[in-house]
């Protein structure tokens, strides 16, 4: 018995990229760090917030690659000689990846109050309703 995957499935044709996005989503294992809210602030556009305390704008840096918002972040270690009897706020880096929607671009970011906001917006489909003409005689073009 041969097993179907969604890509190959007969009535879903095209959709090949949508398995290849669940597939990377799922091997992007995030271990929690830094904390994340995703909201919706209206129809059409969210907001992914993102707690980066201690970091500063020039430790991070966001792009998008091939539908993936990617967020890193990388502190410079400023010990510069203190001796520390506790740390509990590590200087580490993260990555965090978020994967797009066809349609969804980033508007902006913002840095306020040790939080990074990322502002999406999806664009509204068009609705296109397309007219194929029947040929006769056997042949397509």
């Amino acid at each position: 018995m041969t097993k179907l995957t969604l890509g190959s499935h007969p009535f879903l044709l095209g959709f090949d990229q949508l398995e290849r996005l669940v597939e990377r989503t799922a091997k992007s294992g995030n271990d929690g760090y830094p904390p994340y809210n995703i909201e919706q602030r209206d129809e059409h556009s969210y907001r992914i917030t993102l707690a980066v305390a201690g970091f500063a704008e020039g430790d991070l840096s966001i792009t998008v690659e091939d539908r993936q918002l990617v967020i890193r972040g990388r502190q410079s270690d400023d010990a510069d000689g203190r001796v520390f009897l506790h740390r509990g706020i590590a200087a580490r880096q993260f990555q965090r990846s978020f994967v797009l929607a066809e349609g969804v671009d980033v508007e902006g970011a913002a840095m306020e109050h040790g939080l990074l906001h990322v502002d999406l917006r999806r664009s509204a489909p068009e609705n296109i309703v397309q007219t194929i003409q029947i040929n006769t005689g056997g042949t397509t073009t």
